[in-house]
């Protein structure tokens, strides 16, 4: 993280100290880096500036109305998987010839919205979402621009519950399949066929699978015969979470699809989330108690599965780092755990930290990503509030729930 780094022993965010953020605003609560995630950002956009991708940031990952807003700026499309991400983006400002629309079960209400709109491409995932699509396009005097997602039976060897490129998960066409519906959609006159999609996973930190994926793409576009103006080659970049963990070597991954696309005319479309608004963003928490059981001792915070599910259902780590740094260490068995009524509550297990006592605030990293967006009320704990800094300025980008609003909805 650059912009979310210590100095002298104080945890900043850009030019702020998060000590100071956290006397400021109730805890828990997300903070997030304008100026990491523009660093991504252009960071993907550098590695493939050869080819000048079309990026489509992936809204699911983190849908708040502002971080969108700065990806707009700088010119990013969205990738959207539902009604209200497709409204959202629209709100953000960005451009429907940027959105593409994802997803396996797009309702009626949806197609007709994303045509109306006419955005880039709706790809479809089944042949019964192509016929409602041709049902709906005629009552529209434009041909429909249509990708179709193919299932490469390749998987991003991640955790088994991200991974979507696999013949036995829910998404996507076999390579059969794909190759015949090629060939229905060419009879269909209100349907233009522009993409060929694929999307293999999340937080994929090595290069061979998208090289599997490159391979069985050039299979299915020979034996189609089809010019596809879109290869959206989907996101899964992975990220370090942690100082040793390695994150995708972009540089390898460019030069591959560089040589993939020799022979083609194609505009690749990416849908990165996590790799460009990952590690963006922390959670600040207070410690409210620190329990002794048996052999271990409890730091438990405020800040609970309710508001960062991932290690709770991804056996996710997220680092947890002190606001403020001593020089004392706490040894022995120690884990750091929410106040939610369940047992998976709990984020990192540590036999070595920072001294701290309840009070002290501490933050956990890199949850810009499915952080928020997979937050609920459950156990009825308010949904918290956001805050974005930029420089030495700070302002929440979403307020704190309130207890009226939570009791009375």
């Amino acid at each position: 993280m650059n912009y979310i780094k210590i100095r002298q022993n104080n945890l900043c965010i850009e030019n702020i100290s998060t000590l100071k953020l956290a006397k400021k605003y109730k805890t828990p609560f997300y903070c997030y880096s304008v100026s990491q995630l523009k660093n991504n950002y252009y960071a993907l956009a550098q590695a493939f500036q050869s080819i000048k991708p079309i990026i489509c940031f992936s809204v699911k990952s983190n849908s708040n109305l502002a971080l969108l807003k700065e990806l707009k700026k700088i010119g990013s499309g969205a990738d959207v998987v539902s009604i209200g991400e497709l409204l959202k983006a629209l709100k953000a400002g960005i451009k429907p010839k940027k959105i593409v629309f994802s997803g396996i079960g797009k309702t009626e209400e949806e197609l007709r919205l994303a045509i109306k709109k006419q955005i880039l491409l709706i790809n479809i995932e089944s042949e019964n979402e192509l016929n409602l699509i041709n049902k709906i396009s005629k009552k529209f005097y434009k041909k429909i621009p249509i990708g179709i997602r193919l299932n490469p039976n390749v998987t991003g060897k991640t955790h088994r519950k991200i991974s979507t490129g696999g013949k036995d998960e829910k998404f996507g066409l076999s390579y059969n399949d794909f190759v015949n519906l090629c060939k229905k959609i060419k009879k269909m006159r209100n349907l233009s066929l522009e993409g060929v999609s694929v999307h293999i996973g999340s937080q994929i930190t090595s290069i061979e699978p998208f090289k599997k994926v490159l391979s069985v793409l050039n299979k299915i576009i020979n034996k189609t015969k089809v010019n596809f103006k879109f290869i959206d080659l989907g996101g899964g970049m992975g990220i370090s979470y942690s100082p040793n963990e390695k994150q995708i070597n972009l540089k390898v991954y460019a030069k591959l699809v560089n040589k993939f696309l020799k022979d083609k005319k194609s505009k690749v479309i990416f849908e990165p989330g996590r790799f460009i608004i990952g590690n963006a963003a922390i959670l600040i928490s207070r410690i409210i108690y620190i329990k002794k059981n048996n052999n271990k001792k409890y730091i438990i915070l405020d800040a609970g599965m309710n508001n960062l599910m991932r290690p709770a259902l991804y056996n996710a780590h997220h680092e947890i780092i002190p606001l403020k740094i001593k020089n004392k260490k706490l040894k022995g068995n120690f884990e750091f755990v929410g106040p939610v009524c369940e047992s998976s509550d709990k984020f990192s297990k540590i036999q070595k930290f920072s001294q701290v006592v309840e009070g002290d605030f501490v933050a956990l990293a890199n949850v810009g990503a499915y952080g928020m967006s997979l937050s609920s009320n459950y156990n009825s704990r308010p949904i918290i509030a956001e805050i974005m800094v930029h420089g030495s300025k700070h302002k929440i980008i979403r307020k704190r729930q309130s207890l009226e609003n939570l009791v009375n909805n």
